[in-house]
């Protein structure tokens, strides 16, 4: 099978449980989930719902291939079947942005990754409610829907739209200072949507020169990394350091912070952080 035959099996699969989850699209109650690693999340019957779609088609496909995804059955675990962390494995968030979703906000995606020896070699993210599909894979380059879709090659400017997911607190339930130096600017203009994905996937399409994702799980980077690396853009960890080839040996949800930017933009946001902890 080709990398494009591969490419076009998960846009069809996201579709599939992006068309799932708009059946019960701000109708659903929010739960919360009870394993430690993502303990207090919000998640829905929707999002259990649209993983077993993905998981099942995906095991029809790829029988042989390992699965990470963000939710189980009864809440009680995540989902990981990896035989070979070093193998193909398939990184799955069924609905990126739940709490958008619960509350019938627009900003929600699917998310199907695949890792190849710890490296995202293919992502689709799939924006539900505008029908619009970011994808990308090695040698196939990146687009949105139908068109080639490339991140911004120049510096931040006055111009430029910086992502930020909406929780900002480190480790230690802290706000660092570089957050209060980005919102006490207006030289660079910042967004959030609460989606880390479709905030990510938004600098593969040109629209924002950089995506910081400060308590991200890997389901929220594995899809979008790949879309964002198939358009030419850099994926770091918050000092500027690779995030992968990633080790899945013993993986159990734990958070993976990362930055998202166009090339030239990236050492930019490296230095704002380094500069303010």
């Amino acid at each position: 099978m080709t990398r494009r035959e591969e490419l076009n099996i998960a846009i069809e699969i996201a579709r599939a449980a992006g068309a799932l989850a708009m059946e019960q699209y701000g109708k659903v109650l929010r739960l919360t989930k009870s394993h430690r690693a993502t303990q207090n999340e919000a998640v829905t019957e929707a999002d259990r719902s649209c993983q077993r779609l993905i998981v099942s088609q995906l095991k029809q496909h790829f029988p042989t291939d390992g699965i990470i995804g963000e939710e189980s059955d009864d809440g009680s675990d995540i989902t990981v079947e990896v035989a070979d962390p070093n193998g193909r494995v398939w990184v799955i968030d069924p609905i990126d942005g739940t709490n958008n979703f619960i509350g019938g906000a627009d900003n929600f995606a699917v998310c199907i990754g695949l890792l190849e020896a710890g490296m995202p070699t293919l992502g689709v993210v799939f924006d539900v409610t505008r029908n619009r599909v970011y994808a990308g894979a090695q040698d196939t380059g990146a687009f949105v829907t139908d068109r080639a879709a490339h991140a911004p090659t120049d510096p931040m400017s006055d111009a430029s739209i910086l992502m930020c997911t909406s929780n900002l607190l480190n480790r230690h339930g802290v706000a660092p200072a570089w957050i209060s130096k980005l919102l006490n600017q207006t030289t660079w203009k910042v967004r959030m949507l609460g989606s880390a994905a479709l905030e990510a996937v938004a600098v593969a399409g040109g629209t924002a020169h950089a995506a910081i994702t400060v308590n991200g799980k890997l389901w929220d980077c594995v899809a979008p990394a790949a879309v964002v690396v198939a358009a030419g853009g850099v994926v770091s960890d918050l000092a500027g350091r690779p995030v992968f080839p990633f080790s899945l040996a013993g993986y159990g949800g734990a958070k993976v912070p990362y930055i998202v930017s166009g090339p030239a933009a990236h050492s930019q946001i490296v230095r704002l952080i380094a500069e303010n902890p």
